[in-house]
């Protein structure tokens, strides 16, 4: 049986999306059809857009999402008709070299569905990050579902799907944070207030909010910045070791993505201090660093693939943070939009008007 639905795609590079009829397939072995109730709007579907992850248009938007499995192929066991799942886009393979050795979060074999959803004249859709959520139903990889509680709100439980298990994981996951610590986060969109929670979470004891928007610094304090620096006007370098005793931050997590700012967090540490990369970066761009200033400051040079999550295992934790009040998820969600709306979101996001849109179904 083939499902008609209506879903967001990006048919050009650069062109406005539009919403159009969907065909999905009934699930195959080892995959999942799942009904969507939400669905964040995230910068790397605005990347789709803009081509800047692949040409391989046209693209089923969106990823970030929760839902519920309506049916499941043959041999899959780890979810069932009914359940509650947000949907990930690293779903591990546990045969590869990565897995092997115990770190799963890193594996090099992900799982996406095998069969293709397409347009009603047949053409076949790339969904993004292997996923292709801004859709009323959509077919994954059983392994991209994961099973979560149930009376978690589908608009904040769908965050963990991306940017907020980013900036979570680059604290709590790749950063280290823990008890005591100095953090400085570089950029406060979504991913790095997620950072600035994630440090609150680990029971950081300064956690430093740096941005050029006044406006992005307020909402950082929201999720427990104790400090805030708009670099606009201020050399955030000299700012954050004023902070820190003349010594630096001993985590810094640069959430923009760009060279200028990842060297302010490099020269923000403290000796043998650590630098997490969370911001993505566009294919043209370098660094340049002094080789003696590398290794003179010792410490580590990180970057933060979706957190360094395990979803199996940090999702359910994370909503039940979440369920107990620990975890503000719902902050996050600037606005709830229609099916229709979402290239208005884009410009929103572009223009730094909200920390997420989110699609309801």
């Amino acid at each position: 049986m083939t499902h008609e639905v209506r879903g967001v795609v990006a048919r050009a590079k650069n062109e406005p999306v539009s919403v159009e009829t969907v065909l999905v397939p009934d699930p195959g072995p080892g995959e999942a059809l799942v009904t969507v109730q939400a669905c964040g709007v995230c910068h790397t579907d605005l990347h789709y857009r803009q081509g800047g992850i692949s040409d391989d248009f046209p693209f089923l938007l969106g990823h970030e999402a929760a839902g519920v499995v309506e049916a499941v192929g043959d041999g899959v066991t780890d979810v069932a008709p009914g359940d509650f799942v947000i949907l990930n886009w690293r779903a591990v393979c546990g045969q590869c070299r990565a897995c092997l050795r115990g770190r799963p979060w890193y594996c090099f074999d992900t799982h996406n569905a095998t069969q293709k959803m397409t347009l009603a004249d047949g053409t076949e859709l790339s969904p993004a990050l292997g996923i292709g959520a801004f859709v009323e139903k959509t077919l994954v990889a059983a392994g991209q579902c994961t099973k979560v509680d149930p009376e978690a709100s589908p608009a904040a439980a769908g965050l963990l799907g991306c940017g907020v298990m980013a900036g979570l994981g680059a604290a709590i996951n790749t950063g280290g944070v823990t008890r005591g610590d100095s953090v400085a986060v570089i950029g406060c969109g979504g991913v790095g207030d997620a950072a600035i929670a994630g440090a609150r979470l680990a029971g950081a004891a300064r956690i430093i909010a740096v941005d050029v928007d006044d406006r992005k610094l307020e909402w950082a304090k929201g999720f427990g910045a104790t400090h805030t620096i708009n670099s606009s006007g201020t050399d955030p370098v000299a700012a954050i070791q004023e902070l820190t005793g003349g010594n630096g931050a001993d985590v810094v997590i640069e959430a923009v993505g760009r060279p200028e700012t990842y060297k302010q967090a490099f020269y923000a540490r403290d000796l043998a201090g650590t630098v997490v990369l969370v911001g993505v970066p566009t294919p043209d761009m370098t660094l340049e660093l002094p080789l003696l200033d590398v290794f003179g400051r010792g410490g580590a040079l990180k970057s933060s693939w979706y957190g360094d999550c395990l979803p199996s295992r940090d999702f359910p934790m994370l909503i039940d943070l979440y369920r107990q009040g620990r975890l503000d998820l719902d902050a996050f969600v600037s606005e709830r939009i229609a099916l229709d709306e979402v290239e208005s979101a884009f410009t929103k996001m572009h223009h730094g008007d909200v920390l997420r849109s989110v699609v309801i179904f």
